[in-house]
């Protein structure tokens, strides 16, 4: 009876307490760098009851956090985040308080603890806002091991099919920025480039899904911002890295020292590749009327490669006062390599499968692509919170050299019809150089309007000229010297600057975010042929370009976001080279320098929800566009080709590649990623993308279908610092508009273990090790041939590397809030769209 009572008194006192509600709030940082914590564990329980707590949440992304709990007394608040010291504090609510502020509360490194705390939570690896998903590479063991290529298959709206080519929301139009500023070279060649970067000198990836008006119109089907490691720091610190694998080698380095005001950060890379032999083989078939001039073909090659690539940067600011701050960059980017490929080519009667003609050749040279950039940019603060002024400027150049060799062999004809058709086939040589240079001037400012609207504005203004030669020499035939080849040399010129201007609008009232923004850009372009065929012309447009988004907060963790915005794509120098290339006789390329920027309008609804146990993200897009750029073969006669820089004719059939505005796309784009925290040492994660185009060339070229690229795997974290991770692929054929890829699959083990308080770090990985080598396929298809092809490379990948940091970590570059941004040139041909 007596227990029946209290148990009444208590259930009695506790409805007392629970109708008094109280707010408590805080901002938890680090002791070090005085940063935010975002997304740490908060959980509120009565003083010597930590076993049922009255309330539970996390902080934002500022580290801040308001929870509303009931009751009054002595109550704890535990905060606790992954690799972080638990921060435990005691408080009081009376029955008069309705808010409780704990302040600033602090915490640090659990590393530095004698003895280990175990934290039963996991930091999301994914953090969603409303023009952007940032992918925490940092909190990834497997970045410990992996190429910054490698880890972009885990990230949200991201591809990375079987052949290493990159897809941001569907697309390959995309570009690459290095802690917020726009990198040419990455942009132009990120597969290369982002092969040789080591994914743990890499902090975080930014997808930005939807660029306000602040972005360049063009070239933007999404944008990846790569944060570096070193923000966010006081002091000095330096990681050095080295692995070996079975392809090549590699090592590198980054530090950050800081004396006064002036603070400089530093890195460099170094990587050696040397891939084994490849192989291909294709088999073109005539479709329709077969003619005197008609031939099937049928080619084997193996292609050797083997090159070595540089990167490197330093930054720097300089803090004038606490309102003025001058930041400076420097990077460049290196690549040079060899190649050299036998190739096997069969000319058949269609229908028949009779021998027309023979012949080997032997295809190599040494390619050469350099990128160097700097920057400078003054922020002016003002007394008014938020309100700033960016004035910058940027450089880039970025150089490229090509010098090729052909040299036939064996050859044959099954009579004198075919024979002139061989005798195209000469021994030559080629000396190739582009160069892309730039100059840009910027002037960016935004300002508060009361509490709950945001006003910004700029100007910006690119001088940008490409220029592309190409100079080639062929063997007489008589005499058996090299001799100029002017007929079939170019050099060409081409201006494009551009004038922008762009104003925005920023809404933030509640639980609601909104932004609005509109750009105007002048375009004049100037192109001239200084050698070669082609006639100069000069053109001027105007383009105007809209943009939406907004957000609402469902809670704490949970956001739904939508998003409108037109982009325009502007065809780079790849695509507009004239360069009429037939060192292969059978299959000729060239450019278009009369091309025209694509426009392309996209709508997109997000859903994110980032608890600390499952976090999620769903990603629904749809686009547009009436002339996108596409690569277009057709089966055509020689003779066709004259007026275009064919020599000496024959009549035959041969294969003509170049680029039209004739791309006529609609997509329906899905993006899902799942990172579900199983346990406090098990993390299970999932990235889906799937879409269905149809694409069109408004006459006869047509196709549709639905692709899908999905990654997922697990990772367990076990005692003493060690942690291993399985990794699955799966891609389905991709659509193309004249045909289609071929479905593949890959599957990766990483196993690492740290030493010395997590100062050094070694790791193992291998990848596809039951199969040395892997097969794609792939379709084309025109009105009158069908080509297909299979490529055969060794995916077979294994390796260790090893990572050490020394020096306190507690210093870093400030950087402007505002720089130049140049994203609006359409990079070098991926397959699909």
């Amino acid at each position: 009876m007596l227990m029946a009572m209290a148990m009444l008194l208590t259930s009695i006192c506790a409805m007392a307490q629970a109708g008094k509600t109280v707010e408590v709030r805080g901002t938890l940082k680090d002791s070090l760098t005085s940063e935010g914590e975002p997304y740490a564990t908060i959980r509120i329980t009565k003083k010597g009851n930590d076993s049922k707590p009255l309330k539970m949440g996390v902080t934002d992304k500022t580290g801040k956090f308001i929870l509303k709990t009931s009751g009054t007394g002595e109550m704890t608040i535990t905060i606790s985040s992954v690799g972080r010291k638990p921060v435990v504090k005691d408080f009081t609510v009376k029955p008069a308080d309705k808010i409780i502020d704990l302040g600033t509360l602090l915490t640090s490194d659990a590393g530095n603890e004698l003895q280990q705390v175990v934290i039963k939570s996991q930091k999301p690896l994914v953090k969603a806002d409303i023009d952007k998903i940032t992918y925490n590479m940092e909190d990834d063991p497997d970045s410990k091991s992996n190429t910054v290529l490698e880890m972009l298959r885990k990230v949200p709206l991201v591809t990375v099919d079987g052949e290493d080519n990159i897809k941001v929301n569907g697309k390959s139009s995309f570009k690459v920025y290095v802690n917020g500023k726009p990198n040419k070279m990455m942009s132009d060649n990120p597969t290369e480039v982002l092969k040789s970067l080591p994914a743990n000198s890499v902090k975080h990836i930014e997808v930005i899904t939807n660029p306000g008006p602040k972005y360049d119109a063009e070239g933007v089907g999404g944008i990846l911002n790569i944060v570096t490691v070193g923000g966010g720091l006081e002091g000095y610190t330096a990681t050095l890295r080295a692995d070996a694998r079975n392809q090549g080698l590699g090592g590198g380095g980054f530090g950050t020292v800081k004396s006064g005001k002036l603070t400089v950060s530093a890195r460099y890379n170094y990587n050696h590749h040397d891939n084994p032999k490849n192989y291909s083989e294709t088999r073109r078939t005539t479709i329709g009327e077969i003619t005197g001039s008609s031939s099937d073909l049928a080619t084997s090659s193996e292609t050797k490669y083997k090159g070595n690539s540089h990167s490197g940067s330093i930054e720097a600011s300089y803090e004038i006062d606490t309102l003025r701050l001058l930041t400076m960059e420097f990077g460049l980017w290196g690549n040079n390599s060899d190649s050299h490929t036998l190739t096997t080519s069969r000319g058949l009667m269609p229908g028949t499968g009779a021998e027309l003609y023979y012949g080997q050749a032997t295809v190599g040279g040494n390619n050469s692509r350099f990128s160097i950039n700097g920057g400078i940019d003054y922020q002016r603060l003002f007394k008014v919170k938020d309100r700033m002024l960016t004035l910058s400027y940027r450089v880039s150049t970025s150089p490229s050299t090509s010098d090729s060799y052909s040299k036939y062999y064996d050859t044959r004809a099954a009579d004198q019809q075919w024979q002139d058709f061989v005798d195209k086939l000469k021994e030559q040589q080629t000396d190739g150089k582009q160069n892309t240079a730039e100059h840009t001037f910027q002037a960016d400012y935004t300002t508060p309007i009361g509490k709950a609207h945001t006003v910004e504005a700029g100007v910006k203004y690119i001088l940008r000229n490409n220029t592309a030669e190409n100079y080639r020499r062929q063997k007489d035939l008589a005499d058996g010297e090299f001799e100029d080849d002017m007929d079939h040399s170019s050099h060409y010129k081409h201006r494009n600057d551009i004038l922008a201007a762009y104003t925005g609008y920023g809404l933030k009232a509640g639980k609601w975010s909104g932004r609005l923004g509109l750009r105007y850009e002048h375009t004049l372009q100037d192109v001239k042929y200084l050698l070669g065929r082609g006639t100069d012309f000069s053109k001027d447009f105007d383009d105007i370009v809209p943009s939406a988004s907004i957000g609402y907060k469902l809670t704490e963790t949970s956001n739904l976001r939508l998003g409108y915005n037109m982009r325009i794509y502007r065809p780079g120098i790849w695509y507009l080279n004239p360069y009429f290339d037939d060192t292969d006789p059978t299959y000729i390329r060239q450019g278009n320098p009369e091309l025209t920027s694509e426009k392309t309008h996209s709508a997109n609804i997000s859903y994110s929800n980032f608890a600390q146990k499952l976090n999620y993200n769903i990603h629904i897009g749809y686009s547009t566009t009436n002339n996108s750029i596409e690569s277009v073969s057709e089966l055509v006669s020689d003779l066709t080709l004259v007026d275009k820089g064919l020599q000496k004719p024959t009549g035959k059939d041969v294969i003509y590649s170049t680029y039209k505005n004739i791309g006529k796309s609609k997509s329906l784009d899905i993006s899902l990623y799942a990172n579900w925290n199983a346990t406090s040492s098990t993390r299970i994660y999932a990235n889906t993308y799937i879409r269905y185009a149809h694409l069109e060339d408004g006459m006869t070229l047509r196709n549709h279908g639905w692709f899908m690229n999905a990654n997922g795997g697990i990772q367990q974290s076990l005692p003493k610092e060690w942690r291993i991770s399985v990794n699955g692929f799966y891609q389905s054929p991709w659509i193309m508009l004249q045909g289609k890829g071929t479905p593949w699959f890959d599957y990766s083990i990483n196993v690492n273990k740290s030493f010395l308080k997590k100062r050094l770090t070694i790791s193992a990985f291998a990848s596809n090790f039951f199969n040395k080598y892997a097969s794609t396929d792939w379709s084309e298809q025109s009105a009158n041939f069908m080509s297909q092809s299979t490529h055969r490379m060794q995916r077979m990948r294994y390796g260790i590397s090893l990572n050490f940091r020394i020096g306190e970590l507690k210093a870093s570059v400030k950087k402007a809030e505002r720089t130049v941004s140049n994203d609006d040139v359409k990079s070098s041909g991926e397959k699909g769209e």
